[in-house]
């Protein structure tokens, strides 16, 4: 037992050892720097918003202990994700993990707060599928762990066993518990951030709220509830489409729409544009309108 345990714990340093040249220090705070994700060999940088303050000189930390400077690429306060690209080239990235995650599956939280990589160990606790933060981003996986999320270590990785990236922790996004941005999240957050310096959103310009559909309305469209719009803004795409006060919305380009998340996660960035299909409901009919998507400022 002692020589298992003995070899599990040199398997671990090994791994975490290993780790450590994918992961940086952002120094873009006043107080305690957090820790970055090396994306790319050229120097992209991924890191936590909320532990980026300011938009210009910042300093990343390379895992050999030479300073280089780093511009924002843009960053998502929604999903909590910050793109840097640091004047390095030839760093190492680490490899996005091939098989999927469990609960129950050892992982570790790795951190760079300082001049060496810090690590904690845990396991994940639970797994969900898409949900949205309080601000509203998407996020395409629930991952929650049990690890001890230290100052400093948003922004890392969380890795598995063999070394390989899960996601990003970060403790912005709920309190009282430690969860992980998953890496498919990052990887469309990066490169729309790489793409546009911003997040597309789509946008109608209307106020709603869930309304109970009558029932032979329900039999007819299959569904509960729609989303009846309460304020239709001025010159906003829905007025410029013929969107009324009082209509409901029930679908968008076939998709069912029975709540506000449902709306805004039918209006993806590459909607923003180009005409929409809305199906409603006015004056007790089924109708269908077009509307050219908008973007959200």
């Amino acid at each position: 037992m002692t020589e298992t345990l003995q070899n599990l714990s040199n398997a671990m340093a090994q791994t975490v050892a290993g780790a450590g040249s994918g992961i940086v220090r952002v120094e873009a705070r006043r107080r305690l720097a957090a820790s970055g994700i090396i994306w790319s060999a050229d120097g992209l940088i991924v890191t936590a918003h909320h532990t980026v303050e300011k938009d210009d000189n910042i300093q990343v930390g390379l895992p050999d202990g030479q300073m280089a400077s780093a511009t924002l690429v843009g960053r998502d306060p929604t999903t909590d994700l910050a793109v840097l690209r640091a004047s390095a080239q030839n760093l190492t990235p680490l490899t996005p993990a091939t098989d999927s995650m469990q609960v129950g599956h050892l992982v570790l939280a790795l951190g760079r707060p300082g001049q060496t990589v810090q690590a904690t160990l845990g396991i994940i606790s639970a797994l969900g599928n898409d949900w949205r933060t309080g601000a509203g981003g998407l996020i395409e996986q629930y991952v929650q762990t049990d690890v001890v999320m230290y100052p400093g270590f948003s922004g890392g990785p969380l890795i598995n066993a063999a070394g390989q990236l899960l996601g990003l922790n970060t403790s912005a996004l709920a309190r009282g518990v430690s969860l992980t941005i998953p890496t498919v999240t990052i990887r469309r957050v990066v490169d729309m951030l790489v793409q546009h310096g911003k997040i597309r959103r789509g946008y109608l310009g209307v106020n709603t709220q869930p309304v109970r559909l009558p029932a032979a309305l329900e039999q007819q469209l299959g569904q509960e509830t729609g989303l009846l719009l309460a304020a239709v803004e001025p010159g906003s795409p829905a007025e410029q489409g013929g969107l009324l006060l009082g209509d409901t919305i029930v679908a968008l380009e076939g998709s069912p729409v029975q709540q506000h998340d449902d709306l805004l996660a039918l209006l993806s960035s590459d909607r923003v544009g180009k005409p929409v299909t809305l199906k409603i409901v006015r004056g007790g009919q089924v109708q269908e309108i077009s509307v050219v998507v908008g973007e959200r400022n």
